[in-house]
């Protein structure tokens, strides 16, 4: 009876081993490959799966996530000759777990490869200073080359990010040195520009200040001119008003002889100026004419005062 129980625990423990062995649950976002006697039989899914014990295995296990795959730095020669250190970044997805199992033996290091020498092959074809700017151009060169080389290896290749380049330190400090003398050259070039701005400015403000001096000086001789102008004409009519009082005085009974009379005294009066300031005395060159002149301011006065009684 005791072997009996015994013989039946021992079958009871072979049976669960043997469904631990053949049960099996794949995981989300995995396929395994099952394998038949060393032959491949199916992909397993997520989900439970039974197997045959003894006949079937799981050959690989497959994950279907993105992956990402570091790219070691490797040496690369530009177009002008110039040695660099590059490294990147490698996305990729397993699309086919059966090729990706059987089409090669390790794709993570197949395309680790291949992404290395794409990346060498296309940095060869272009110059130092390009390399910079053709970062975007340089990554999707390697993804082309990869995707196609891949399609027999079940994987797809998603893009490729290149995430360092190290110029030699020669080449470092002769572009800075390149950098440096452009930025000296555009702080030189806004300098000099702000300098003719500056004098454009200034030679515009002297010009509008010499036609604002010029259109003031304008305006004084204009003014002036005006002035002597109505100054003149102010002389001219006082003169001329002058002119026709006297001409109506000397047209009046005895203007003439008050013309006469009063040249005669300022002519005399400055004959006698003439004597009592000077030692020497001066006499005309005729004195007839002085001697005429008394005579005419006597016969003047007598003729005045004989009106003047008549008047009376």
């Amino acid at each position: 009876m005791d072997s009996l129980l015994i013989g039946v625990l021992v079958f009871a423990v072979f049976v669960i081993a043997i469904l631990i062995k053949s049960a099996v649950v794949v995981d989300q976002q995995y396929e395994y490959v099952v394998e038949r006697l060393g032959k491949f039989r199916s992909t397993l899914e997520a989900g439970f799966h039974i197997l045959i014990p003894f006949f079937d295995k799981v050959a690989y296990k497959r994950s279907l996530k993105e992956q990402s795959i570091d790219i070691p730095a490797q040496t690369c020669i530009t177009a002008d000759n110039v040695t660099m250190e590059i490294d990147g970044c490698l996305y990729l997805q397993v699309v086919n777990s059966r090729l990706s199992a059987y089409g090669i033996d390790n794709y993570h290091y197949a395309v680790a490869q291949l992404a290395q020498t794409s990346l060498r092959s296309a940095i060869g074809k272009i110059t130092l200073d390009n390399t910079f700017e053709a970062r975007e151009i340089l990554n999707r060169h390697v993804v082309e080359a990869l995707d196609e080389a891949s399609q027999n290896w079940g994987v797809k290749v998603l893009r490729y990010e290149i995430k360092d380049i190290q110029p030699p330190r020669s080449v470092l400090e002769a572009m800075e040195k390149q950098m440096r003398a452009e930025r000296e050259k555009r702080a030189e070039i806004a300098k000099s520009e702000g300098e003719r701005q500056a004098l454009i400015n200034r030679a515009d403000g002297e010009r509008a200040e010499a036609i604002a001096l010029s259109e003031g000086e304008k305006m004084r001789r204009i003014n002036e001119a005006e002035g002597h102008a109505q100054e003149i004409l102010k002389v001219a009519e006082a003169t001329a008003e002058g002119i026709r009082k006297v001409a109506e005085a000397l047209s009046a009974p005895g203007g003439q002889d008050a013309a006469n009379l009063e040249v005669a005294k300022k002519y005399l009066d400055q004959f006698g100026k003439l004597a009592k300031e000077n030692n020497t005395m001066i006499l005309p060159a005729n004195l007839a004419d002085v001697s005429s002149m008394v005579a005419t301011v006597m016969t003047t006065l007598d003729h005045t005062k004989k009106i003047e009684q008549t008047a009376r």
